[in-house]
């Protein structure tokens, strides 16, 4: 159930008007009162006369109208209240005594005061009811509305248990202002799918997620096609910024400009030149110790950084401490870099996860001291690589980094429910399912052909995989009784390891010891993507040559340049710095 409020400076008839009359696209139907301040208020009934509609216009402003001009500048108070879709259907009693325990707990009308303010609850719809209320006093004092927003939210999160209704989450204040009824009236009106406040609040976080410096992040703005105006102080010093769609005009024919801060309180200018401050370096220059393959696309490349340091962000979110919370901010931008260059089968899914996971990016809980400058690096990284193609090296890194981005958003779960964040831990959820349908879509060929190579390798070599695999504590499925023949993927990028010059136990080892494996749902997926990135394979699978063995190769490869850390010496630390795990 959602009470949503908003006030005006008008009197009550433009609202009861519109209440009782057909509305924007006739949606109105059975339009009548189910309840009023003293029970017996006129009801105007469907479609009124405007007389009869001033008629009761006028008994709720008596009230404001006795203090003259000494009466408030906002005067009506108006509150929806709206079932979830799938709830059970409630009669006119039930929205009646909803409607009187909203006005109870927002102070418009205490129970049993008989003095409050005037109000009315109209309904025209069967999913919901709207109250209005003038918000004067009949004693003449004016309404206290302090916090009436939380407190219908409370009260509504009560009435769904009451009710046996769809039990929403608590927000904490934090979340991003929703359109409002008249903007998705509009959006309909003019054929769009979504209203202009959702379409710019992703274009600015897309726009943040590829800029090191505030110039940048402007010129991005505008690459994008929004229009953009500065406000400025006298001193000529930036304030701030709005936004505006081409074509998305008023009735006076001037744009509608959104203020960064009305889009989400995380896109203000301030809180984005926060971010801007940690920015990477500009012109910092490319390894030189990559191996040969990887030159063969910069997206590809990118996107193997960002899997690294997404696992890094999801250790620290593993450790439960307050200063993570900035991780989450890191692991926004990475996912807003993403859905803006992946190819066209993912992109519809990491667009959702990186909408679905901007919630999870705000709370009240501060990280002072973080850096997160790996995180918007490997950010900027991908968007300044360009579009990746979804197949080859650009799709197996692809999901090798969506693969890691689970375990973020999964591990973000767990940090926001430890503290009781609702809506939070559910935006990260939520994230989870789109990643993982996205890394479903990105991975499936590489997977396919793991398998199948894994299927065919020598007998040998496929038992001695197998003994390794047995030994490693494999997460929910553990170790394996019987044949392994779900872990053939496994298998065989072990055998491309050791054919690398790999331990392939001490390999499976690193990949087990970095992350407990219990909440993740394809266990053998995350280890497969996670030993071709420490062993540096490249990500689209290679067949391994016959009649190779780890003994022979120093003799017949003797000139081969290895730019791979050697496993031994990476095992000495985990990611987060600290001994592995065994």
């Amino acid at each position: 159930m959602i009470p949503k409020i908003r006030t005006g400076t008008d009197r009550s008839f433009p609202l009861i008007d519109y209440l009782f009359g057909p509305g924007k696209a006739n949606e109105h139907t059975d339009q009548h009162l189910v309840a009023s301040w003293n029970g017996f208020a006129p009801d105007p009934g469907p479609n009124p006369e405007p007389h009869e509609v001033a008629k009761l216009a006028n008994q709720l402003d008596q009230p404001v109208k006795a203090l003259g001009e000494q009466a408030p500048a906002r005067k009506i108070w108006h509150c929806s209240v709206r079932a979830a879709p799938g709830d059970r259907h409630l009669d006119d009693a039930e929205w009646a005594a909803i409607a009187r325990r909203i006005v109870h707990a927002t102070g418009i009308a205490p129970e049993g005061d008989t003095t409050a303010c005037r109000w009315v609850a109209v309904r025209h719809a069967p999913d919901h009811i709207h109250i209005a209320a003038t918000l004067v006093r009949q004693d003449g004092r004016l309404a206290n509305l302090s916090f009436d927003r939380p407190k219908a939210q409370a009260e509504a999160r009560l009435i769904e248990k009451e009710y046996g209704l769809r039990q929403l989450n608590p927000g904490d204040g934090t979340a991003a202002r929703t359109p409002t009824s008249q903007e998705h009236f509009k959006a309909q009106r003019v054929g769009r799918t979504e209203t202009p406040r959702e379409t710019l609040r992703e274009a600015v976080r897309q726009a943040v997620a590829g800029a090191a410096t505030e110039a940048e992040f402007f010129i991005r703005l505008r690459e994008a096609g929004l229009r953009v105006k500065l406000r400025h102080a006298p001193s000529g010093d930036v304030l701030g910024y709005n936004v505006a769609l081409p074509g998305d005009r008023n009735r006076d024919r001037e744009p509608i400009w959104f203020a960064g801060s009305t889009l989400a309180p995380d896109l203000s200018l301030p809180r984005i030149r926060r971010r801007l401050d940690d920015a990477p370096a500009t012109n910092a220059p490319e390894p030189d110790n990559r191996p040969a393959w990887s030159d063969r696309s910069a997206p590809a490349r990118r996107r193997r950084d960002a899997a690294g340091t997404a696992e890094r962000a999801a250790a620290v979110l593993d450790q439960d401490d307050d200063e993570a919370a900035a991780q989450l901010i890191g692991a926004g931008e990475l996912l807003d870099a993403l859905a803006q260059t992946s190819p066209a089968a993912t992109r519809a899914e990491l667009r959702e996860a990186a909408r679905a996971f901007e919630r999870a990016t705000r709370s009240h809980v501060r990280a002072e001291n973080v850096d997160i400058r790996a995180l918007r690096s490997a950010a900027r990284g991908i968007v300044h690589a360009g579009s990746a193609l979804g197949r080859g090296e650009d799709g197996g890194a692809t999901a090798m980094v969506l693969s890691t981005l689970v375990l973020v958003a999964l591990a973000a779960a767990r940090w926001h429910s430890a503290r009781g964040h609702a809506q939070q831990a559910a935006a990260s959820r939520q994230a989870a399912e789109h990643l993982h349908a996205a890394y479903q879509q990105a991975g499936a060929t590489q997977m396919r052909t793991m398998r199948e190579i894994g299927r065919t390798l020598p007998e040998p070599e496929r038992l001695r995989h197998e003994a390794t695999i047995r030994t490693a504590p494999l997460g929910k499925t553990d170790t394996p009784a019987g044949p392994v023949r779900e872990y053939d993927a496994l298998a065989a990028v072990l055998a491309e390891a050791e054919q690398a010059g790999h331990d392939p136990q001490a390999l499976l080892a690193e990949a087990t010891s970095w992350r407990e494996l219990e909440t993740a749902r394809d266990t053998t997926d995350v280890l497969v993507w996670r030993i071709r990135r420490i062993a540096d394979l490249p990500a689209n699978p290679q067949r391994p040559r016959t009649g190779t063995t780890a003994g022979t190769r120093a003799a017949t490869e003797p000139a081969r340049t290895r730019t791979a850390q050697p496993t031994s010496a990476r095992l000495a630390t985990d990611p987060r710095g600290s001994a592995p795990r065994r």
